[in-house]
């Protein structure tokens, strides 16, 4: 059975990789710019390695860095970003990695 999304995470699947679009509350600012929402590609094995090396082994750093990583903008955006926008950042992540 396949899970069901809530309405503010957005699957395609139509490419080689998963993408999740996630509709944020507050949004985060990237390079001044404000975004309402950020598109996460699914994570391979080697971003989850690069990650972890990235974070100096900080499980909660590693995370930050992996979601900036696979949404394509600096850690500090997602580092800024408020608890629930976080907490959907999350979310979409856990559904790409199974």
């Amino acid at each position: 059975m396949e899970r069901k999304l809530p309405e503010y995470l957005k699957l395609d699947s139509s490419g080689e990789e998963d993408r999740i679009t996630v509709t944020l509350l507050k949004g985060v600012k990237v390079d001044g710019e404000a975004r309402k929402s950020l598109t996460l590609r699914e994570p391979s094995v080697g971003d989850n390695i690069a990650a972890r090396d990235m974070a100096n082994k900080d499980n909660a750093m590693s995370e930050v860095v992996l979601i900036a990583n696979l949404a394509e903008v600096p850690a500090e955006a997602i580092q800024a970003a408020k608890m629930r926008d976080y907490s959907r950042l999350q979310e979409a992540l856990d559904f790409l990695n199974g």
